[in-house]
C-alpha cells in the first residue's frame, strides 16, 4: 500500500518522520540527518503529503515568510515594546517619587501614571478615591444618612493594587518597633486594634489614594509627617 501521508517533526539536526497509510495506519517511523532526510524525501512517491509543523524555525528565509506570519510577528513586536516602555517607566520620576510610600511598589506606580498621569482630573484627593470606589456608600431616609459598604466603583484594578498594597503597609506597622514608626504606623496600628481586618484595609488603601493625588497633582515627595501639621490632625491613641 502507498504512503499517502508523512508527518515530519523538525529538529536543528535530527528529523523524525512517522509513514501514514490512506487508512491513518502508521506503517514506519524514522529519524534521519538532515542531508539524508533531503534525499529520502525526494524519492518519496508523487502525491505524497507531507506535514510539517509550522514554527517560525521551520522557514528557510524570513524573506518569504507567510502574510499572515508576518502580522503576528508585528503584533509581538508592539507587545514587546509596550512592555519594555512599562520597564522604562519604572525611572519615571514621577514613579520613583510615588514609590516612596509603603505599599506602593513597582506594578502600582506604573499603573496609576498610565491611569492618571498628572491626577489634574480630580480636584482634590478625595474625589480620586471615590473615582476608585473606596468610599462607603450613603442611604438617606427620614432625615437620617446611613453609611454602607465601599461603592467598588470606578477603575477595579488600580483599586486592586492599592488593596494588597495596604495589606504590605499593615504588616509593616505591625513589626516596626514603636520608636521607628512614622505617624502613618502609628495610625494604621491603631486602626488595627478597633476594626475588622477588612475596614483597616480600605482606610489604609483610601489613605494612600488621597497622599498619591497630593503627590501627582502638586510634584511633591512623600512626607510621612505631613498629618502632623494638619489643623484637624489627632495624635493616634493604641490600645
Amino acid at each position: 500500500m502507498s504512503t499517502i501521508t508523512l508527518g515530519v517533526d523538525l529538529a536543528k539536526n535530527v528529523f523524525s518522520v512517522c509513514a501514514m497509510d490512506g487508512a491513518g495506519h502508521v506503517l514506519e517511523r524514522r529519524e534521519f540527518k538532515r542531508e539524508v532526510f533531503a534525499v529520502w524525501l525526494a524519492q518519496r512517491p508523487a502525491g505524497t503529503v507531507v506535514a510539517m509543523e509550522a514554527c517560525s524555525g521551520a522557514h528557510h528565509a524570513h524573506t518569504a515568510l507567510p502574510a499572515e506570519f508576518k502580522a503576528l510577528i508585528r503584533s509581538v513586536e508592539a507587545h514587546w515594546t509596550q512592555v519594555r516602555t512599562a520597564f522604562d517607566a519604572r525611572d519615571d520620576e514621577r514613579c520613583v517619587r510615588l514609590r516612596a510610600i509603603v505599599g506602593i511598589g513597582a506594578l502600582t506606580a506604573d499603573a496609576l501614571i498610565a491611569s492618571l498621569g498628572k491626577a489634574q482630573e480630580f480636584r482634590n484627593g478625595r474625589q480620586l478615591a471615590a473615582w476608585l470606589g473606596m468610599v462607603p456608600t450613603q442611604h438617606s431616609s427620614g432625615g437620617h444618612t446611613r453609611l454602607g459598604a465601599i461603592s467598588c466603583r470606578g477603575d477595579g484594578y488600580l483599586r486592586t493594587l492599592l488593596i494588597q498594597g495596604a495589606r504590605s503597609s499593615l504588616q509593616r506597622a505591625k513589626v516596626v518597633a514603636t520608636e521607628k514608626a512614622t505617624p502613618e504606623q502609628l495610625w494604621i496600628r491603631s486602626l488595627a486594634v478597633r476594626l475588622p481586618f477588612g475596614k483597616v484595609l480600605v482606610a489604609i488603601a483610601n489613605k494612600h489614594a488621597r497622599q498619591l493625588w497630593v503627590m501627582l497633582a502638586h510634584e511633591v515627595d512623600y512626607d510621612p509627617c505631613a498629618s502632623q501639621r494638619h489643623p484637624m490632625h489627632r495624635p493616634a491613641q493604641l490600645a
